[in-house]
């Protein structure tokens, strides 16, 4: 019905200016049909753009084969979950880039990587995030190549920014800031209780955000009072002391504010649909609190926190061998970046006497 219609205490009049049962009945009849049949080529006309939409939009020039890759990254290559993640994400948006310029995989060349680099990451990407960008690629890339998708010369075609070992100093805040941000976490807010364990286990234990998120409750020991990890670089569980703090933390946690669930995972969302926090949930839970604190950093996720816990256990005087195994590294190289902020020991090297020797 029109507004004039609808609006109580007129009647519809007939072209004559009368008012007519019969004509009205007509007219009212007449433009039902003609709202129905609109109604009926509106749905049909979506229906059939949101059909098209979707066969362009879907990966025509390689329908499956991101799932076939993201399943031989896992499985074959045994990359972690972080990694299978993060370089999944990174493939689909090339593909769907392939998609909106139209270039198949069999006619990619090295240029077609260059051009979506350049129109895709100017402005937006630094060096290292360009180099991670081009080594995910890559590696589906060779993939592609040996199933046969595009030519096997191009992922090494493709050049990456020179990154240079030992080139950057970690960013830690300092511990009383940390300090500081647990201390913000303190209240009795659901959120803040969840983040207070999240931010203890990731700056005591040096954990990753993936390891936070696969932590399991079967892996909590209340009774032998012990943490079971699995580092996921060295691929191996480890057991560590569970200290009072995040025990109060975590039985806090899951007493009065996890959610009732059949997951495993013991961090999981606050809302509905009610399933296990990503790794990406991580760097938002810290990089909340830094903000909170107005501390202005390149990085400001969970990271920045495993990294604190680095230099605060050098600086209370743990071998690097010691630190690296408390974070789950693999080998002594990776830690050995930290040598670079133990400012005592440089100050010892600045003031070492060379004697006659110069």
């Amino acid at each position: 019905m029109d507004r004039m219609s609808s609006r109580p205490g007129r009647q519809p009049r007939c072209r004559h200016g009368g008012i007519d049962a019969d004509c009205s009945g007509a007219a009212e009849s007449s433009r039902g049909s003609k709202w129905r049949a609109a109604g009926y080529r509106y749905r049909a006309t979506m229906a059939a753009v949101s059909w098209l939409v979707a066969g362009t939009r879907r990966p025509v020039l390689v329908p499956g084969h991101l799932d076939r890759h993201v399943a031989w990254m896992r499985d074959e290559r045994g990359f972690t979950p972080a990694t299978v993640e993060q370089w999944s994400r990174t493939t689909r948006r090339f593909l769907m880039w392939c998609v909106g310029v139209g270039r198949r995989l069999g006619d990619l060349t090295a240029a077609d990587i260059d051009n979506y680099v350049a129109t895709q990451g100017t402005g937006r990407w630094a060096r290292v995030s360009t180099a991670n960008v081009i080594s995910a690629l890559r590696a589906f890339l060779r993939y592609a190549a040996r199933e046969g998708w595009c030519s096997n010369r191009l992922a090494e075609s493709v050049s990456r920014p020179r990154l240079y070992q030992q080139e950057t100093l970690p960013y830690a805040p300092d511990w009383s800031v940390v300090q500081q941000m647990l201390a913000d976490v303190d209240t009795d807010k659901p959120r803040d209780i969840r983040d207070r364990a999240i931010l203890l286990l990731l700056a005591l234990y040096g954990m990753r955000s993936g390891e936070v998120v696969a932590l399991r409750l079967d892996q909590i020991d209340w009774a032998g009072r012990t943490l079971g990890l699995v580092r996921l670089k060295r691929r191996q569980p480890q057991i560590y002391p569970l200290l009072p703090t995040v025990a109060e933390a975590l039985a806090r946690y899951i007493d009065t504010v996890r959610p009732q669930s059949c997951c495993e995972e013991v961090f999981l969302c606050m809302h509905a649909p009610l399933r296990p926090l990503k790794a990406g949930s991580i760097f938002d839970v810290a990089n909340r609190r830094f903000v909170a604190r107005g501390i202005e950093a390149a990085h400001r996720g969970g990271h920045a926190l495993r990294h604190a816990c680095a230099v605060r256990l050098l600086a209370e005087g743990l071998t690097l061998k010691e630190i690296g195994d408390h974070l789950g590294h693999r080998s002594t190289s990776a830690t050995s970046i930290y040598a670079k902020v133990n400012m005592s020991a440089l100050r010892e090297v600045g003031a070492f006497d060379l004697g006659d020797v110069l």
